[in-house]
């Protein structure tokens, strides 16, 4: 009898040997699998339970018409549609636990798919070529994506890609045999932060917050953590957001990688989330520590947090320019909106004798915000900085009206139970 069953996704026509190989793994160690043939042009040695027609026709298409496309990336795409659309209704139906997918660059294109078709807190693996490379865009990851390089397994099974094939096995049905969905019988808050070297807040919220019943999910604002906040945000997964760092925010509105896209400061307003939000490290541009600064940047102030990131400050201009585009980005929100603006300071190196302080360029972003934020997006000016008492408690106070009035809902909505696996050997 298996507990856990495992999706096993790939080409099952020119990686039978491999993809076997991972699926019996999984096998030996007590767990089941459902196998998923992704192939085009070519058929698997024995079959799977899921064919490539199968998948092929729920991209509403056929395995002839991927050929006939006569282009590889089209006839990819087609069966990427397919094995997402397969993969979740396989979750949905509580036929599997977890997926794990095993390609080259074809491959990988289209498990990245599969994996964003699954909830967070389902376990999604990724046996790739081209793990962790910058071939790999980062809004393609889900939230809680893992990736294993697949070293020398380019073709046929040897004891280099066995040890790759073998760790990933293990890892995914340990993760669905050990994994706590993100499930809550309390309602969620979402907050954005960087450590509390900069951004102190989160000290006084979390308890707070905990204490008024509501769970508190803190978000990293250095890139991923904020993609991983949009994307809860996009399913409407917080009763409230108090977005406080928009560093994320000023990296993507002046140019820098190290950014959340596009969507960063508006799903939660599209999914009618009501935000509560202050201009937390609006002031720095952060970089790449280990590559070259740009030359735009190059004569800046410039400070290295560690080697993987670096920070760079930004003019008084650019700062006008990022409290223009956070004032653009909260007036199409569908919920309440509530600024915070805090006027003696925004992280903890902008204090007066600290490195990052200057007076000049925060009372251009404050007079920006002060003219661009118009109702019914609302704002409330405090002399204080962000990391004072005086700070918290304005965000709690306009948190507690906006429970008190209805607008943050305080039940969280009922979970849905985890349908019961249906495994299958093999």
């Amino acid at each position: 009898m298996t507990d856990k069953t495992i999706l096993v996704i790939g080409t099952f026509d020119t990686k039978s040997d491999e993809l076997r190989y991972l699926a019996g793994r999984i096998a030996a160690q007590g767990g089941g699998t459902l196998t998923m043939d992704v192939s085009v042009l070519g058929d698997p040695p024995s079959p799977t339970d899921v064919s490539k027609h199968e998948v092929a026709e729920a991209a509403g298409s056929s395995i002839e018409a991927a050929i006939a496309s006569g282009d590889e990336n089209t006839a990819m795409q087609i069966m990427a549609a397919g094995a997402a659309r397969l993969t979740r209704a396989l979750h949905e139906e509580g036929r599997i636990d977890g997926m794990i997918a095993m390609g080259g660059t074809m491959g990988t294109d289209l498990a990245l798919d599969c994996a964003a078709a699954l909830p967070m807190g389902v376990p999604k693996y990724i046996v790739s070529t081209v793990s962790f490379s910058p071939l790999i865009p980062a809004e393609r990851l889900s939230p809680d994506i893992q990736m294993i390089l697949w070293a020398g397994g380019l073709y046929g099974l040897n004891s280099v890609c066995r040890s790759s094939l073998s760790q990933a096995a293990g890892a995914v049905l340990g993760a669905a045999r050990a994994v706590e969905p993100p499930r809550s019988d309390r309602p969620l808050v979402g907050i954005t932060s960087l450590g509390s070297s900069c951004l102190s807040y989160m000290k006084t919220l979390k308890p707070e917050l905990e204490r008024r019943g509501f769970e508190v999910a803190i978000f990293h604002s250095t890139g991923m953590g904020g993609r991983a906040y949009e994307g809860l945000a996009a399913q409407g997964a917080f009763a409230c957001v108090m977005d406080f760092c928009m560093q994320e925010f000023t990296n993507g509105v002046h140019g820098s990688p190290v950014n959340s896209g596009a969507d960063r400061l508006f799903s939660a307003g599209r999914a009618g989330i009501p935000q509560i939000v202050a201009p937390g490290a609006s002031d720095l541009v952060d970089l790449p520590g280990w590559a070259a600064v740009p030359e735009k940047w190059a004569d800046r102030p410039y400070h290295a947090h560690n080697r993987l990131i670096a920070s760079v400050a930004v003019t008084a201009e650019e700062r006008r320019r990022t409290a223009r585009a956070m004032a653009e980005a909260l007036a199409g929100a569908t919920a309440p909106v509530h600024v915070i603006l805090p006027n003696q300071g925004i992280e903890e190196w902008d204090k007066a004798g600290e490195p990052a302080h200057d007076p000049e360029g925060l009372a251009a972003f404050l007079d920006e915000m002060r003219t661009c934020v118009t109702p019914p997006v609302d704002l409330t000016e405090i002399d204080a900085h962000i990391n004072d008492r005086e700070f918290t408690d304005t965000a709690l106070s306009v948190f507690d009206a906006w429970v008190a009035d209805g607008t943050v809902k305080t039940t969280a909505p009922a979970p849905t139970p985890a349908p019961a696996s249906r495994a299958r050997q093999g």
